[in-house]
């Protein structure tokens, strides 16, 4: 079995990753190899020594490879992971800035609000010309997304090519040590279901498996109740919409046109929520001393992403039809039922060796319900836009967000962002 991990010099995910397959006790004795893939080839051959000191410090039998060309690791391919980005932070700082200085008051500008076109834009730019590789080279892999924004680059993949695809991401984790929280006991105790769109998802199901009783109820309340001051928009939808969200203001409030009003105006990633003279730790520096040995492999190194993809491979390879609290996948056969068909959602499935099964949810709560027919609709404007190179697409997607409310600043955002951010989109130059 090959696994093939584009983007791999990343810090936190490449890292991560690493770890999940190398700790895989499943793919012991199993002839697995692990591809890293990153075009930064510095950071590439520090994951790699990385890679190999935690190997050794597992005890792995997993064959590792490093390749800066895709196309080199992605023949013979059976499972690959993406999770790219180019100039992440500065670009993500102009998909912020730009549409604020045009008046309009988003929050966070990563995958919802005016930022997220530009953010989906760029990433497609990058993972469909992957997908064309995939589709000639190994095309009965299956991906598994990471790459932001997930809802957007997930719906343009399963609808502009023909690879078997899903997406993941661990927000739906942060929703399960919330109820632990409000419950003080272990979320094993629970059958819990979520479902809706990535970053904006709800508890439709808390039930006790000893006793039977519907916590959920009992959990909205408590979340109406919420005092933590990084968590008042969570709780506003508890109180008004009687819904148990994800808790992440942040993530929550990119969808809504009010989603400013709690986070503030500055952007907690840019050099203004920083102390000027507080020098960064470089990345490769600090990682560069766990690869040569001059750090001991401790504890932080060495821990799980917290991701699914080493589970969700193993369950896919050994047919464990394991149930996985969220997927993303199109809503082809009425997963929710008051969601579009073609909409890319995020709910429980099981997974095997033919697949993914996502479970027949229901429908989402009507109070909450339209948010995300209007996040539906801006998706599938952007995958059709990003497919003919029609800019009046582009610019209509922006006028249904929620975030935006001004013609012609939307347009004068749109010349611009184009503009700034030519070189990382080709298509629209």
């Amino acid at each position: 079995m090959k696994i093939v991990l584009i983007g791999a010099g990343s810090r936190s995910f490449g890292r991560g990753t690493i770890v999940d397959v190398l700790a895989a006790t499943e793919f012991r004795g199993k002839g697995v190899t692990l591809a890293l893939v990153d075009l930064d080839a510095a950071a590439l051959d520090v994951m790699l020594r990385l890679a190999q000191r935690i190997k050794a410090q597992l005890g792995s039998d997993v064959a590792l490879e490093a390749h800066t060309d895709r196309t080199q690791a992605l023949a013979g391919a059976d499972f690959v992971v993406t999770s790219v980005a180019r100039k992440r932070m500065p670009l993500w700082e102009q998909d912020f800035r730009v549409p604020a200085a045009y008046g309009f008051r988003h929050c966070l500008g990563e995958n919802g609000g005016p930022g997220a076109l530009f953010h989906a834009l760029r990433s497609l730019e990058v993972m469909i010309p992957i997908c064309r590789d995939i589709e000639r080279l190994c095309p009965n892999a299956f991906l598994l997304n990471y790459t932001n924004p997930e809802a957007r680059v997930l719906h343009a993949i399963l609808h502009l090519t023909r690879v078997k695809a899903a997406g993941f991401c661990h927000g739906v984790f942060s929703a399960l040590r919330r109820v632990e929280h409000y419950t003080g006991r272990p979320i094993a105790e629970f059958d819990v279901t979520s479902a809706g769109m990535n970053h904006l998802y709800f508890l439709l199901k808390c039930v006790d498996r000893a006793s039977g009783a519907d916590l959920l109820p009992t959990l909205v309340e408590r979340a109406a109740a919420e005092t933590d001051p990084h968590l008042q928009l969570f709780r506003e939808f508890a109180r008004i919409f009687d819904v148990f969200t994800f808790p992440s203001d942040d993530h929550i409030g990119e969808y809504l046109a009010f989603g400013h009003e709690f986070m503030g105006r500055k952007w907690k990633y840019g050099q203004e929520s920083r102390p000027v003279a507080a020098p960064e730790t470089a990345r490769l520096a600090d990682l560069a001393a766990y690869a040569d040995g001059s750090k001991a492999l401790d504890k932080g190194m060495l821990a799980p992403s917290g991701e699914l993809v080493a589970p969700v491979i193993a369950d896919i390879a050994f047919d464990r039809r394991n149930r996985r609290a969220a997927v993303n996948v199109l809503n082809r056969e009425g997963y929710i039922a008051n969601l579009p068909s073609g909409a890319a959602v995020e709910l429980p499935a099981i997974v095997a060796a033919d697949g993914l099964h996502p479970e027949f949810v229901g429908a989402l709560p009507e109070s909450v319900a339209p948010y995300l027919r209007t996040q539906a609709a801006i998706i599938e404007l952007v995958t059709e836009a990003y497919a003919s190179r029609n800019r009046k697409l582009l610019l209509r997607a922006l006028l249904l967000d929620p975030c935006v409310n001004s013609i012609r600043n939307a347009e004068a955002l749109l010349d611009d962002m184009l503009r700034l951010q030519a070189e990382y989109l080709p298509s629209f130059a």
